[in-house]
């Protein structure tokens, strides 16, 4: 599949949720987040975690290859009130000086990079003490579900997408993470519900790399029309309690288990 998360750029500002308050509650309580610390966002597409961690006082960079993702997040900050500074690079190849962050974090993204590349990266980004922290906030496909169906809905229109069942859990990246030299090496999760209209379901799976990243706009709306019929005859409600998992891994350069 080609994934082309520009694409999607409208329904990603407007439709997908970003990570919940009490995530970055827990980095801060844990000591990594707080103001005044260089911080960098990995993949950070609308600015969703930059935007949270600059609310809370960090000073934030965000980079992502997708240029129109970043003007939306641009639009967003100033909304909001904050100031972050955005690349337009890969992950791969982000150009950056050495020891220039004390956090750095990958929310959403880190399946989609060449994950040795960025850490051998990160270990040279991070000024001593500092940390990454890769997260997932992620639906759940209970069995008989909304969810379920929805993924099914997407296999259907995109049989090469390979996101579907997960449980939010990704134990293969922490010997990853060992391999290249990372240690003090913590994961920790937590399951919500979140409350989505069924216009803003259709959004946030429009906005995915199985549907509008990789379909063409007529399969775009036909995927559409097929899962607003689904929403309305087998789960019609006017708002959707969607289960999802958080699920974040803190490491360290040479840190000790």
């Amino acid at each position: 599949m080609k994934i082309d998360f520009a694409k999607t750029a409208k329904d990603y500002a407007k439709h997908r949720v970003g990570f919940p308050s009490s995530f970055f509650n827990r980095l801060e309580e844990d000591g990594w987040l707080k103001p005044g610390l260089a911080a960098l966002d990995l993949g950070t597409g609308t600015g969703l975690v930059a935007r949270e961690m600059a609310k809370r006082g960090a000073k934030v960079v965000g980079l992502d290859q997708a240029g129109p993702l970043l003007v939306e997040a641009q639009r967003l900050d100033k909304a909001a009130g904050v100031a972050v500074d955005y690349i337009e690079a890969p992950a791969e190849a982000m150009g950056l000086e050495n020891q220039s962050f004390d956090l750095i974090v990958a929310g959403q993204c880190w399946h989609w990079f060449d994950r040795s590349k960025v850490l051998q990266q990160v270990k040279h980004l991070l000024r001593p003490g500092g940390a990454l922290v890769i997260a997932h906030f992620d639906w759940l496909p209970i069995p008989g579900g909304m969810v379920e169906a929805t993924e099914e809905l997407i296999l259907r229109y995109s049989p090469q997408w390979e996101l579907g069942g997960g449980t939010g859990l990704y134990p293969h990246w922490l010997p990853e993470l060992a391999a290249h030299g990372f240690g003090a090496i913590r994961t920790e999760s937590f399951d919500m519900e979140v409350p989505y209209s069924p216009e803003d379901w259709r959004g946030r799976i429009r906005a995915s790399a199985g549907v509008a990243a990789s379909l063409s706009p007529e399969k775009v709306e036909a995927f559409d029309r097929e899962l607003s019929k689904i929403l309305a005859t087998q789960f019609p409600s006017s708002l959707l309690r969607v289960p999802h998992r958080v699920w974040w891994v803190t490491a360290a350069p040479g840190g000790a288990n």
